[in-house]
């Protein structure tokens, strides 16, 4: 059984503070652009200047924790950078350096190297192994590493290619941890260089117009030095560090991008929006929720900012003047950045068996004399056997730990103790809220019995002051059902127009058949029904005939709307067939139409001669 105990450091502050430093690549020529010289400088290894883009005039200086010029070389960017936060390691705590800067800038650069130029990487690791043999003896040490890219907002295990997107996780401890992630473990920094030059090359990386090799994806390494005590009570230290080369940010205007490279632009940019957001939610100090889960990014650098580790930012940037807005939008987040304070802390794991033990003979020698006796007894066998138990115990070093292991035992007991007194103090308190509950009910049963004794008193004495002695109202049957309903008769208007006026028949007068309209029926006065056509006059049913014809083929549409029994929709249908095929050769031609039938025709053109005529 284990238990983990936070152990003050009295070396280190409560608080670190996030350390800047800034790099300035070399001047780069190209003979495509023109030759306008540096937009930034350095004034001393702590300041610089950028040209003001309001006013060409002007400069705008910044302060960090550290510049480094174009001279600077990758040994002297480490000893002044880096390596002052790697014991943190070794005494459990967290430590975390990431390059940040445009696309471009040389953060690959610093972090990796090349053979003759090894980067921030493998001069960190091997200054660890450095530390760890020329330790003091006492401890065991166990080196692992884990290497990782986040692709797309997908988190890939480098070490193992062929694995899938991994979920980040948070213990109870919150610390951030990848279930799935490979960690291999490592000797020497040999065996460390078997390891990541293979890895490296899994590495997503691609070209664009201002780079040949862009890093196209965050890659993450991870250093995690586990110590463990030899002695009892056999503490053991964790600490871990993260080195991290953030892809750069990108203006696709200017890099080119298409495809997928403009989808991975735009995951990188996203990633590195969140992060800008997390720094500002951090140095706002009011800020309720700090935005580490909205990309795989921050949620990784929890640690590193405002989290429990010694974080260095490298910040890289390009003098040439076509940088100017990434390398000044770069030096003012670096610039918030150092505002940003974490509170690193070291925790180990201590064995609680031993402490057991300790505190049950302690108990034992003072209670009485015969536990004392087989203490004894016990000791002088163990001295005739040569054991080596009792010299342990009475060895000059070893009370201070066995005070601390009683001390630690004690605390332990007080807060127990504490929990359950406060366990009892609430059962008590419940019970009886839960009596009161209970009382409460009862009187409220009587007073229910009392009220209602009341109120059968009072009905039996008293009359009701008003009584209804008439017939409660009721629906008179209806009659209307027998009866025959009557139904209002609608006469038809009666036209009292001479028959003459309306059409000349031939021999014969034309009469209205009562309820039917004009052009509904034409009926003789004997009765017999013949054609309608046969019983007007040749030479107006001509005329009549001419004018509707003469109205479909030259008429507008309102003029077309003005016939009988044509709408807007076959109005538009008439001039349409009338600009496809001309005019109307006949009126039997307008069958032709969209949507008129032969007897529709027969109705169209009763209603329209019947019209004509009527006018």
């Amino acid at each position: 059984m284990a238990q983990r105990v936070a152990v003050p450091d009295g070396a280190n502050k409560k608080t670190s503070r996030v350390r800047v430093a800034v790099r300035l690549r070399p001047y780069m020529d190209n003979p495509d652009d023109k030759d306008e010289g540096p937009c930034v400088r350095g004034l001393d290894s702590q300041n610089l200047e950028i040209i003001n883009w309001r006013n060409a005039t002007e400069t705008v200086k910044y302060h960090f924790d550290a510049f480094h010029g174009e001279q600077t070389t990758q040994q002297e960017v480490f000893v002044s950078s880096v390596k002052p936060i790697l014991p943190h390691i070794l005494n459990g705590q967290n430590a975390s350096v990431f390059a940040y800067g445009p696309t471009g800038a040389g953060k690959t650069h610093t972090m990796m190297g090349s053979s003759d130029q090894p980067g921030v990487i493998p001069r960190a690791v091997s200054e660890v192994f450095k530390l760890v043999k020329a330790e003091d003896e006492g401890w065991d040490y166990s080196i692992g590493m884990s290497y990782l890219e986040i692709y797309n907002e997908k988190v890939l295990d480098l070490l193992s290619p062929s694995s899938q997107d991994l979920p980040i996780r948070e213990d109870k401890d919150k610390n951030i941890l990848i279930p799935g992630l490979t960690l291999s473990t490592i000797s020497s920094f040999s065996d460390f260089d078997k390891h990541f030059v293979p890895a490296s090359l899994n590495r997503t990386t691609a070209s664009t117009k201002l780079n040949q090799r862009s890093s196209r994806s965050h890659a993450v390494l991870l250093i995690k030095v586990v110590r463990t005590q030899r002695a009892l009570p056999h503490r053991q230290q964790t600490g871990k560090l993260y080195l991290i080369d953030l892809a750069g940010s990108e203006d696709n205007r200017r890099t080119g991008n298409q495809g997928i490279r403009l989808k991975e632009s735009g995951a990188i940019n996203l990633s590195l929006f969140t992060l800008s957001k997390v720094v500002d939610s951090l140095n706002s100090g009011t800020a309720v929720r700090v935005p580490y889960r909205d990309s795989k990014l921050t949620r990784l650098l929890q640690d590193s900012l405002g989290g429990s580790a010694h974080s260095v930012m490298i910040t890289n940037i390009a003098p040439e003047y076509k940088y100017y807005f990434d390398t000044f939008n770069a030096l003012n987040f670096a610039s918030k950045s150092k505002l940003v304070v974490n509170k690193p802390f070291t925790c180990e794991t201590v064995a609680v068996l031993p402490v057991k033990r300790a505190k049950e003979d302690h108990k034992a020698g003072g209670s009485g004399t015969e536990p004392l006796k087989k203490r004894h007894k016990d000791d002088r066998k163990t001295e005739q056997d040569g054991s080596s138990p009792s010299a342990h115990f009475h060895s000059p070093s070893e009370p201070s730990v066995m005070d601390r292991l009683v001390a630690l035992e004690k605390l332990m007991m007080n807060c127990q103790d504490k929990d359950k007194l406060s366990m009892l103090s609430v059962a008590q308190s419940r019970k009886e809220i839960q009596e009161l509950k209970e009382k409460q009910r009862e009187f409220e049963n009587k007073a229910m019995q009392f009220s209602r004794l009341a109120g059968e008193k009072s009905s039996a004495k008293q009359e009701p002051a008003f009584t209804n002695n008439s017939a409660p109202l009721q629906r008179k049957p209806s009659t209307a059902t027998n009866a025959k309903k009557q139904q209002a008769v609608v006469q038809p208007l009666q036209v009292f127009q001479p028959l003459q006026q309306l059409a000349v028949v031939k021999k014969q007068s034309v009469c209205i058949k009562k309820g039917k309209k004009i052009s509904d029926q034409v009926e003789p006065p004997d009765g017999k029904e013949n054609s309608w056509e046969s019983q007007l006059d040749t030479s107006v049913l001509e005329h009549s005939r001419q004018k509707i014809l003469h109205v479909l083929n030259t008429g507008s549409l309102k003029e077309l709307k003005g016939l009988q029994q044509i709408g807007d929709k076959k109005a538009k249908l008439i001039l349409g067939w009338r600009e496809l095929h001309g005019h109307f050769l006949n009126l039997e031609d307008v069958v032709k139409v969209e949507g008129m039938t032969g007897k529709r025709f027969s109705s169209f053109m009763k209603a329209n001669i019947l019209s004509a005529m009527g006018k």
